[in-house]
């Protein structure tokens, strides 16, 4: 199987993936995009249907013998098929349910409230050019707000009390346990990727959560996302980033 990832830089979705890919063991040529800069676009590599109007916003893209894979869950659930040793995924068909609905609330829930607050904080610099190539309306409006560095003060609440959710929730999960479910899963590294940023951007959402505190470090301390955080083109890759997954409408 002929395999490239291409990726941003160790945050957000792209952390996802790149760790899941060396979690499994997985062969892949590594290319690097800013897509901070809007570089997804750039390349007509990505002008495929599905990679052009994925509903994860400027994720990576796994091109597998010449077909682009997207949005990360589904892309480290591929990884953890192809490659080897221990499965992402509890084996258990209600665990595994479990561990996906987890990870679809930290997909339509925390990664846009922290892609909206993480672009607010540090604005992308998207070039003209690729920008304008952006096929899917609600991204290239997204790309819009952030360029213009236009925020809404009732997104931003919103979105900070989504941080403080997420936090709480995770801290009722954890109950005294290493892992999400259990074991280490695709939901760790998920979770870990869109709120790592988020600790000195909504602080007091971690101010007594203690044990997500304590989880937070054990994930960064995983080989695989020491390796991730390896690739970092900048001294802080959690305060790179770019628009994310649409913000959930309906609450």
């Amino acid at each position: 199987m002929n395999m490239t990832l291409y990726h941003g830089e160790p945050n957000g979705a792209s952390l996802t993936v790149l760790s899941a890919l060396f979690e499994k063991s997985v062969e892949a040529q590594l290319v690097h995009m800013d897509l901070s800069a809007g570089g997804r676009h750039a390349l007509s590599v990505f002008d495929q249907p599905e990679v052009a109007m994925s509903v994860e916003g400027e994720g990576p893209v796994l091109i597998v013998n010449g077909e682009g894979l997207t949005d990360s869950i589904f892309v480290a659930c591929f990884l953890d098929d192809v490659g080897s040793g221990p499965s992402l995924r509890p084996s258990d068909p209600y665990e595994r349910w479990a561990m996906m609905a987890w990870c679809r609330q930290i997909i339509e829930r925390t990664a846009p409230a922290a892609a909206y607050l993480g672009c607010r904080a540090y604005p992308p610099s998207g070039t003209d050019p690729a920008i304008a190539r952006i096929p899917s309306v609600d991204l290239k409006a997204r790309w819009d707000d952030a360029l213009a560095q236009c925020s809404d003060d009732a997104r931003v609440a919103d979105s900070e009390t989504k941080i403080r959710q997420t936090v709480a929730r995770i801290e009722k999960q954890l109950d005294g346990r290493a892992w999400l479910m259990g074991t280490f899963s695709i939901a760790d590294l998920e979770t870990y990727a869109w709120l790592a940023g988020m600790v000195e951007l909504v602080p007091d959402a971690f101010a007594d959560a203690p044990q997500t505190g304590e989880w937070l470090a054990r994930v960064k301390s995983r080989p695989s996302v020491e390796k991730t955080l390896s690739l970092a083109r900048t001294a802080a890759p959690q305060c790179t980033w770019a628009p994310g997954p649409e913000i959930n409408r309906w609450g």
